[in-house]
């Protein structure tokens, strides 16, 4: 047996980057964006053990709606991948590339068991490019596909040496067999077969065992004619070994799983459910058409679900012919293999051994799969026919007069099968250039116009997308995935009707009452979702509120641990007001899982709702213990730290701003917040540079302009004041609050009794029953000195606020010094409205009422808004989390402080601010009362 070159590694290494090196510019696309975008076990803040407890799209095995797809070594690698690079897709494709060729250098060095060194190189060369392999290697999910088969050869290679020199075993190569058939197996299921090629090994390659040889021994054994001989012995005892491990780790796999298989609807694998003969007919055509991929794959296609293989349904469909034939083929391949012991039987059992073996698991014979045919899956078992061709070259080529021949062929395929695979590496760029490359293989298979439609959705192209969907529901008219995309393309396109008759259409194809049938087992987790959308989408009609809940209730109805039905209801039953109902759908979603953070968000939000700020607390240090990075947990929870009224929170609660800034650092509310915590703590400085930075990010930021000019007038720097006022008014021009500060700067500070009265008279043009603008409108007659206009004008406040005791005593002054002024016969008005004289001591106005404090607190959506895609269902549902925030002015009006519906209490901080206000009010009225008391 020839040992690898390093050059032979070398060409290899070559030939893969030539053909590979394209893959490195594509992105994520089809089954990546579930593996990699959206799987949070690769994210740094999920626990490490989560990937031994969830599927390879993270989802945990114990749920139903899990692909019980078990490979967390796989994950693993993945994860590393985004330690390094995050989400960048060429590091994830360049260590596929590497893989490869790891494989690669692994498959020639078990083919020189096999094979010559000429031929063991070709086979390794037309592994290296053949196009089958395209979606194992660009990809990056079938990188499952690449470990695997690492470890599947090594096991096989560290099996070869488990036989010493005087045929005696040698139990160290034995153990690292089975520890590598265990990460095979981690890596993807079918790694476990591996074992069944070291048996077949043994036997007809190490023992030199033909079929009739096998027979004649065991009949000998059965009749005490003989006994085993001891290498024969020895080979068994090694194979108990080999099996009880394998048996071992079956049955921790099927552990794992919880002894269940996934569930897949039809439009997975149609063939699944069919009737016999049907299924048995399909399935068993399935193999020629793989075999024909692997012959010819000049029209490879990513997806070959639905309708793109009709069904075999009778015994006359000509294509049974196709299976006749294949099996045929391999029945006399086989027969060749076992019947004789020469160099080249051997061989080709070898080769039947990897196609044949490697394969079962998916070929849907012994239990059905997720998919019809799958290339990725053909990686392994191309070893085989990698072999197999060699083999027939190696036997050709000894033949003098068709040797150059030969030489040509395997030169033409080679090359042919490079610049395919070049070729078809581009397709994989885009999901778009994906599934319409399928397309032009197959335009029976509805899941691919629905992802051609799911690509340009991406990209906002609603209309074409909508095309596309329709075009899905012509070619699958049961297709509920796709009525669904259709409803929700309407939807996007604010065409609310059209979408309602979209989701009523999958709704009526969801299966009907049976009783007694459980709904769990013959519904799929995503056409469920059909409910949540429709429900989402009538519930924006405030009068269809009880149909929508009604919809969630149904969707529970049918799967009890539809966690997402009850995130939507929680929200729904919060607009409603039911808070203990809302509470109660929150707490049992939590129950399906706990490990939601953006359940323990909704639950705090409900417990705001229900006036329990230390539980709402709680469970948002729940949801910030789940994901110390959610942006919406730090804000709020900040926010209602700041609310509480209680220094000691303050330092977290600014902690948990600045993290939500380094979240959010284009969102000027954040800023803001860190300015109001300043402002809280007397911290002027920093105060003033989180509202510029707010005010900075934001131009025209009522809240952060107001409290910007209300921080420089209580710092005595009311000059500041004014141009932020400017800028604030320049914006909203109907901010009263704003108009009565800086009235209040004009007069008391630049004796501006023109610009003040402008400010209070604007005030009553938009609010004439503003009854402190009117009050402080009334002053300023009063400092022009004009008593009669001064008195009609209290007479008109008094009559707006008749219980305001300071009204009443203002205007008995007035009228006290209009008598004594006629009774000195002086005039009771200036001419022209004159200001007072400089001498004499100005009256105080009633000034600003409160500060203004942003509110920033928002309901949690549900996680069934339907803005989600995905083939044949709708994927990628929105969080419990709302994806955007906004601030509302709480001190702006009545109706804005309860913008979000949300009624509270007043904190302690807040009832001691309006008594220090009180309190300085009061000593502003005693000193106009004085001043209006003298002369």
């Amino acid at each position: 047996m020839a040992a690898v070159s390093w050059k032979e590694v070398l060409l290899l290494t070559g030939l893969v980057v030539g053909c590979y090196w394209n893959s490195l510019s594509c992105g994520f696309v089809f089954d990546d964006v579930s593996a990699i975008l959206d799987n949070k076990d690769l994210r740094p803040s999920t626990p490490l053990h989560n990937l031994f407890l969830n599927d390879f799209w993270g989802t945990p095995m114990a749920e139903e709606r899990s692909h019980k797809s078990y490979r967390p070594l796989t994950v693993l690698t993945f994860r590393l991948n985004y330690l390094f690079s995050e989400l960048s897709a060429a590091s994830y494709h360049l260590l596929n590339v590497i893989l490869h060729a790891v494989v690669c250098a692994l498959f020639l060095r078990v083919s020189r068991l096999f094979l010559d060194r000429t031929s063991s190189l070709v086979a390794a060369l037309l592994f290296a490019v053949h196009p089958i392999h395209t979606e194992a290697v660009t990809g990056v999910v079938g990188r499952a596909e690449l470990l695997s088969s690492i470890f599947l050869l090594a096991a096989f290679l560290a099996y070869t040496k488990s036989t010493g020199a005087d045929h005696s075993i040698v139990w160290a190569p034995i153990a690292l067999t089975v520890v590598l058939v265990a990460a095979a197996t981690l890596c993807k299921e079918q790694g476990i077969t591996v074992v069944g090629i070291c048996c077949v090994h043994e036997v007809f390659v190490a023992q030199k065992f033909t079929l009739p040889m096998l027979l004649d021994t065991l009949r000998q054994v059965l009749h005490g004619q003989n006994g085993f001989p001891y290498a024969v012995l020895q080979s068994l005892l090694k194979l108990i070994v080999l099996v009880i491990s394998t048996l071992l780790l079956v049955i921790i796999r099927v552990q794992v799983i919880q002894s269940q298989l996934p569930v897949f609807t039809r439009f997975d694998n149609p063939a699944a459910v069919s009737p016999t003969p049907t299924r048995q007919l399909t399935f068993n055509y399935l193999l020629p058409v793989n075999a024909w991929l692997l012959l010819n794959p000049s029209e490879l296609c990513c997806d070959w679900t639905m309708g793109t293989i009709p069904l075999v349904e009778s015994l006359l469909d000509l294509r049974n012919l196709a299976t006749l034939v294949f099996y045929t083929f391999l029945g006399l391949l086989a027969y060749h293999s076992l019947r004789y012991s020469h160099g080249s039987a051997k061989t080709a059992i070898m080769a039947l051994s990897l196609i044949v073996l490697p394969f079962i698991p998916a070929s849907n014979l012994f239990f059905p799969v997720g998919f019809v045919v799958a290339e990725r899956v053909l990686y392994v078992p191309s070893m085989g026919f990698c072999v197999l061709v060699a083999h027939g070259f190696k036997i050709v080529s000894h033949k003098g007069h068709l040797r150059r021949i030969s030489w040509l062929m395997i030169g033409v395929l080679l090359t042919t099968h490079a610049v395919k695979t070049f070729n078809r590496n581009w397709d994989w760029e885009s999901e778009y250039t994906l599934f319409t490359s399928a397309l032009k293989v197959n335009k029976n298979n509805a899941k691919l116009w629905n992802n051609v439609g799911h690509a340009l959705e991406n990209q906002n192209n609603y209309a074409r997308a909508l095309q596309y969907f329709l075009q899905a529901t012509r070619v699958q008219p049961d297709d509920i995935g796709a009525h669904m995309n259709v409803g929700r393309t309407y939807k996007n396109l604010n065409r609310s009707k059209e979408a309602e008759d979209a989701y009523l259409v999958a709704k009526s194809l969801m299966p009907q009452v049976i009783p007694g049938k459980k709904y769990a087992t013959r519904v799929a987790p995503n056409h469920l979702n059909v409910y949540i959308n429709l429900a989402n989408l009538i519930r924006a009609n405030d009068s269809r509120l009880e149909e929508a809940d009604q919809l969630y209730r149904q969707a529970i109805s049918m799967r009890p641990d539809f966690k997402q039905a009850y995130i939507s209801r929680g929200e729904l039953l919060l607009k409603m007001s039911k808070l203990t109902e809302a509470r109660d759908a929150y707490l049992r979603a939590l129950e399906l899982d706990r490990t939601n953070a953006d359940l323990w968000y909704n639950l705090a939000i409900v417990n705001i709702e229900m006036k329990e700020p230390s539980e709402a607390l709680k469970n948002f240090n729940h949801a910030l213990e789940l994901n110390p990075r959610h942006k919406l947990a730090l804000f709020n929870s900040a926010l209602l730290m700041q609310e509480s009224g209680e220094p000691k929170f303050w330092p977290e609660a600014n902690r948990r701003f600045l993290a939500y800034v380094e979240e959010e650092p284009d969102d000027a509310n954040g800023y803001f917040n860190l300015g109001m915590l300043a402002m809280d703590a007397n911290e002027n400085a920093e105060a003033e540079r989180w509202m510029r930075k707010a005010i900075g990010l934001q131009a025209g930021f009522r809240s952060a302009l107001f409290n910007l000019a209300l921080l420089y007038s209580q710092s005595k720097r009311e000059m500041d004041a004014l141009p932020v006022l400017d800028e604030l008014l320049h914006y909203h021009p109907e901010h009263i609050k704003g108009l009565i500060l800086k009235g209040d700067i004009l007069m008391n500070h630049k004796k501006d009794t023109r610009g003040a009265k402008a400010c209070f008279e604007r005030i009553l043009r938009m609010d004439p029953s503003n009854v402190q603008g009117k009050h402080n409108l009334c002053v300023v007659y009063f400092e022009e000195r004009d008593l009669p206009r001064a008195e009609r004008c209290l007479e008109e406040t008094l009559a707006l606020a008749p219980n305001e005791e300071y009204v009443r005593r203002h205007l008995i002054i007035v009228r006290s010094k209009m008598a004594a002024m006629s009774a000195a016969g002086h005039p009771l008005s200036s001419a022209g409205g004159a200001a007072t004289s400089s001498k004499e001591e100005k009256p105080q106005r009633v000034g600003v009422g409160a500060e203004e404090v942003a509110e920033h607190r928002e309901e949690g959506k549900g996680a069934g808004d339907d803005n989600g895609k995905g083939a044949g269902g709708e994927k990628n549902v929105r969080k419990s989390s709302s994806d955007s925030l906004r601030g509302v002015d709480q001190s702006e009006s009545a109706d804005s402080s309860q913008s979000d519906k949300r009624t509270k209490g007043k904190s302690t901080k807040e009832i001691k601010d309006i008594e220090k206000k009180r309190e300085a009010a009061l000593k502003r009225l005693e000193e106009i009362e004085r001043i209006l008391s003298g002369d």
